[in-house]
């Protein structure tokens, strides 16, 4: 080695010094940076749930009618006097009759409507029509439904069935956005309480939410069995199931 080369071998030992110094702190934020992800994925998810008992305040019941004669005019005078029927046995069992509507009237004419062109043995006009009842007394349409035999004990032409439906009054609860705010924060205090429970029993301190999720609110049926749906049925239950992240600290 000669006297000239000796001047950078200074700078060349600093330069390798400084490197290894790199590497070191490099691998030393990058271990904290480790330790700093495992810390933040310490955490526990939980569920908090909060029901409600609450009755429809709307009912909606379809009463479908169908009338048939070979003569049209005498169809439709059927027709009429079986919506008058209606009217009175709502009347007489309390229901408002002043929202009554009158939907769906369609006349059938099977002789024009025949492809086959043979002869027709049932009669020729068939007149179906819908009497929608809408009422805020639920539970005064129920009662009236449940007496509505009397009707075809008049011999008023009710139907029913996969291509008209039920027949069965529709129960409503429009006030589900006034129980939510108080809903989802009991269910979100049921989740926290279940979380901090989880804490203690781990040696834990709880921290902050990492994610929450309200969830979704359901309306279900009271009496919860089999055939049993939710629009039968005045009570309804109303439930929401909020699910929170918590980060539990050392």
């Amino acid at each position: 080695m000669t006297t000239t080369d000796r001047p950078f071998l200074l700078p060349a030992a600093v330069l390798a010094i400084g490197i290894a110094v790199g590497v070191a702190v490099g691998g030393l934020l990058a271990g904290h940076g480790i330790v700093r992800a495992k810390a933040a994925d310490r955490y526990v998810t939980v569920k908090g749930v909060s029901e409600r008992e609450a009755r429809a305040d709307l009912a909606i019941w379809p009463l479908r009618l169908v009338a048939s004669d070979n003569d049209l005019a005498r169809a439709n005078a059927q027709l009429q006097q079986a919506v008058g029927r209606i009217k009175a046995f709502l009347a007489a069992n309390r229901v408002d009759t002043t929202q009554i509507t009158l939907q769906d009237f369609v006349v059938r004419d099977a002789q024009a409507n025949s492809l086959s062109g043979g002869p027709n043995f049932g009669p020729r006009y068939v007149i179906n029509q819908t009497l929608l009842v809408r009422s805020t007394e639920p539970e005064v349409v129920l009662a009236a439904s449940q007496r509505v035999s009397a009707l075809v004990a008049q011999g008023v032409p009710l139907t029913s069935g996969a291509e008209y439906g039920g027949g069965g009054p529709t129960f409503v609860f429009t006030g589900l956005n006034a129980l939510k705010p108080a809903m989802i924060a009991e269910a979100t205090a049921r989740a926290r309480e279940a979380a901090a429970q989880f804490a203690r029993d781990a040696g834990s301190a709880l921290g902050g939410i990492r994610q929450a999720n309200q969830g979704y609110f359901e309306i279900l049926p009271r009496d919860q069995a089999q055939g049993i749906t939710e629009a039968s049925q005045v009570r309804k239950t109303i439930r929401v199931v909020a699910t929170v992240e918590y980060l539990l600290d050392d």
